[in-house]
């Protein structure tokens, strides 16, 4: 089903306010897949105005968009490396799949995983059939 032109503008301006991003910011995507939904990373184009930084980027971001699953590997190694391309004020959205989803992760492995990277947990919201876990460096305010 095609949403007509108006329902897709707003889920995009919706999926943009949930993550905090605005025009100009410059946002990093890593760990996208086929099982991904993009209509989340094409709301944030639409928003940004610019295509999303891939996993190789040397530049520093505001945003990092990390779509995770349980058997993506080591969380905290990934949460480690989306620091590097971090500005000082940045922030990671870890995405995962939702409650009952394969590839689901317990919010209590989240919180650890986002502890052991040096990260808090400062939002936790639903975006689409995804889970949204907002992650900043602890001290940030």
């Amino acid at each position: 089903m095609v949403d007509a032109p108006g329902v897709v503008k707003k889920n995009a301006q919706d999926y943009a306010q949930i993550l905090g991003i605005q025009q100009g910011m410059i946002v990093q995507e890593v760990g996208w897949d086929e099982d991904c939904d993009s209509a989340i990373s094409e709301a944030v184009e639409d928003v940004i105005g610019e295509e999303l930084l891939d996993e190789d980027t040397d530049e520093l971001c505001d945003v990092v968009l990390l779509w995770w699953r349980e058997e993506d590997g080591d969380l905290v190694d990934s949460l480690v490396d989306s620091l590097r391309p971090l500005a000082d004020s940045g922030r990671i959205w870890l995405l995962t799949p939702g409650a009952g989803k394969p590839g689901t992760i317990a919010p209590g492995e989240i919180s650890e995983s986002a502890q052991l990277a040096g990260l808090v947990q400062t939002t936790a919201t639903r975006i689409g059939e995804w889970q949204g876990s907002c992650l900043e460096a602890r001290g940030q305010k």
